[in-house]
């Protein structure tokens, strides 16, 4: 599923309950943020009633990243400019970036001398190092059920004690 072991291959998308539960957001949040193109599934977006959208890892990631920076109090209006850069850069690019924000403003530091500059104001900052939250995503994500985009073929999550006592059971009984 992962070409590189830390990233998933760029067909592979997750449903919105496992992109809601990986992202700690609820549905509401997330079909609000899809449907104000906020956050929109770039794998597959909703086609009418009974379509499923399919999450890309890179969306995951822009999802936490905004769920993040609500929890910190920055306004969605500029939650939306900061995820407007964030969907210009590759996921590797993605990885090199630290968001930081005065609780107002969100800024965009890839170096050491950036934050510094941001720093100089004195005023406290928080941060979110993108690549922490991919770290953690890229460990989290893989215990999750996930669907290519190209053959529909829906790759369960490992299969835990009780699935296999499950299976165990109705083997026995059909056989």
């Amino acid at each position: 599923m992962f070409p590189d072991d830390t990233l998933p291959d760029e067909l592979v998308g997750y449903r919105v309950p496992t992109a809601c539960q990986i992202a700690g957001i609820t549905y509401r949040q997330l079909d609000y943020w899809a449907r104000t193109s906020l956050v929109v599934p770039s794998i597959r977006g909703a086609k009418g009633s009974g379509s499923q959208r399919l999450y890309s890892f890179k969306d995951i990631l822009v999802l936490k990243v905004v769920k993040r920076l609500l929890d910190t109090g920055v306004s969605l209006q500029n939650i939306r400019v900061a995820v407007d850069h964030l969907r210009q850069r590759g996921v590797a690019d993605l990885a090199r970036i630290t968001l930081f924000s005065d609780g107002t403003t969100v800024y965009e530091c890839t170096s050491a001398e950036e934050v510094v500059d941001l720093l100089q104001g004195g005023q406290g900052v928080f941060g979110i190092a993108v690549s922490g939250a991919m770290r953690e995503l890229s460990g989290t994500i893989a215990e999750f059920p996930s669907e290519r985009a190209d053959d529909g073929e829906v790759e369960q999550a490992p299969e835990d004690e009780l699935a296999r006592r499950r299976t165990a059971r109705t083997s026995r009984r059909t056989g």
